[in-house]
């Protein structure tokens, strides 16, 4: 195997180190020993379904996608999710373009998606690391689900394997300690969460490096990893070091210490199910705590509870920060608590109960979603967007239809929300205009825009749904294949009045 590198871009680099003429390569390793006792015990994959890996390019990843490619019993569902996140021009192209190759290669199935991620983490408030994460996890998520479905598998029994080692699990470790943390928060990143399988969580970052020179096999370095302004960077390069200058066996000290905070937490998480379960209630899309029994239980148990009772309710506050939960457990004995909380939501108590639930007023972006084709995506009070083929004769589409030339599209379709900085050619006119005009053009009200899907083919605005198309696809005398998109909007259309 080979890298792909294009020299003289900055941003990624391709590293190849081909192993000399000759040189045997082994069946069995020490890596591939670990990776399968982890995934063994942890019960990572379910017999027959299909593992969907998120590979990057670099060398963790690729690891992981030849790893899970030598395995019987994984090969013949194994497929590859790489997202373009568009944030450093060719250099990030030039990541998509090597692990398309390398699945070519390989012979293993590989989905590629292009989201402009800089203007999600705008609209959504985030970090560009945050943001991205939550991207990959949403196209990861619905690819897994779509594999499952097409391979007539037990809904959920779908595998999404990332590529982090025990180096990332000490960075993590290291960086919460810095910046603070309860013991869930140091256990940092665990081995499975849902859907979710670790399986080289056992495994130095050095181990990842000898399996791939001994192969001969190539990976994509991203220059920003090396940037000490960044907390992991700086974490890696000069923190991580001097503990193992302080302790030559630092990561196995910490493999052990891990181990116990692991076994303690899940003690503690299993009391603090069973309090959130008996005091507790999902009701009108939030969630309700009796106060007068939360109170009788101690603050680090409270603390729990509500954290487990909120991530129950809305997994998207995941990140909620430690000051917010101390707030509620707080706000548990105040008569007049009210407090606004990250991801659009509001706390306060009514009625001897503390309520979390959305706020009526927070308007947050949809998440983007993939468009089959065929296929509905669900986006809840958005209503639902629809693609199929369709004939290229001329017809009456009518606001909530728009055929386009198939043939025109330059990647996947996503559904997703207006995101600050959109442009788009509307169809009729000859140059771009701001989408925020065009949407005041239609007359759509600011409060309904959030509920307004834009429909993206990976580069460009192909369709603002219920607005304008773009004149970019229209179909034309010379098109051959047309796609027809529908949207369904809200139950209450007069909401977009």
């Amino acid at each position: 195997m080979t890298a792909h590198p294009v020299e003289g871009r900055s941003g990624t680099v391709a590293v190849a180190r081909p192993r000399p003429a000759g040189y045997p390569v082994p069946m069995g390793t020490r890596l591939e020993s670990i990776a399968r006792t982890t995934a063994d015990s942890h019960g990572m994959f379910a017999e027959g379904s299909p593992v969907l890996a998120m590979v990057s390019g670099g060398a963790d990843s690729v690891c992981l996608l030849l790893w899970l490619a030598s395995l019987p019993d994984i090969r013949p569902g194994l497929c590859v999710l790489t997202v373009n996140h568009l944030l450093r021009g060719a250099a990030s192209d030039d990541d998509e373009a090597f692990v398309v190759a390398l699945c070519g290669d390989l012979g293993v199935p590989c989905r590629v998606v292009r989201y402009d991620v800089a203007a999600y983490a705008e609209a959504e408030r985030l970090n560009l690391e945050d943001a991205g994460r939550r991207i990959r996890y949403r196209f990861a998520e619905e690819e897994s689900d779509a594999r499952v479905e097409a391979a007539g598998c037990a809904l959920g029994s779908g595998r999404i394997a990332v590529a982090h080692t025990f180096d990332d699990r000490m960075e993590t470790f290291l960086m919460r300690l810095a910046t603070g943390a309860g013991p869930t928060g140091l256990m940092g990143i665990p081995y499975v969460r849902g859907k979710v399988v670790r399986p080289l969580l056992d495994i130095r970052r050095s181990d990842v490096v000898e399996y791939l020179e001994t192969r001969g096999q190539g990976w994509r370095e991203d220059a920003t990893n090396s940037d000490t302004s960044r907390l992991r960077a700086r974490v890696r390069a000069e923190l991580l070091p001097l503990f193992e200058a302080i302790n030559p066996r630092f990561d196995d000290a910490l493999a052990r210490s891990l181990a116990v905070l692991g076994d303690e937490d899940d003690l503690l998480d299993s009391m603090a199910r069973a309090f959130a379960n008996d005091f507790g209630e999902r009701r009108g899309g939030g969630v309700r705590l009796d106060r007068s029994r939360m109170v009788t239980l101690s603050r680090p148990m409270r603390r729990r509870v509500v954290r487990m009772a909120l991530q129950a309710a809305f997994p998207e506050s995941s990140r909620i920060e430690f000051e917010h939960i101390e707030a509620l457990v707080d706000g548990l004995s105040e008569d007049g608590f009210a407090r606004d909380l990250p991801e659009g939501l509001r706390a306060l108590c009514e009625y001897g109960t503390l309520v979390i639930s959305r706020d009526p007023a927070s308007r947050a972006p949809m998440a983007p979603s993939l468009l089959e084709v065929p296929g509905t995506v669900d986006l809840g009070p958005a209503g639902t967007v629809s693609a199929e083929i369709a004939g290229t004769e001329p017809l009456d589409a009518g606001e909530m239809t728009a055929v386009v030339d198939a043939d025109r599209l330059r990647g996947i379709l996503t559904v997703g929300s207006v995101l600050p900085g959109d442009r788009m050619k509307p169809l009729g006119m000859g140059g771009t205009r701001k989408l925020q005009d065009v949407l005041t053009d239609a007359k759509v009200p600011r409060r309904v825009r959030h509920l307004t899907p834009v429909i993206r083919d990976g580069v460009s605005i192909v369709w603002v749904a219920g607005v304008r198309m773009s004149e970019d696809y229209r179909v034309g005398p010379g098109t051959v294949r047309a796609l027809r998109l529908h949207w369904t909007g809200p139950a209450d259309q007069e909401d977009r009045a």
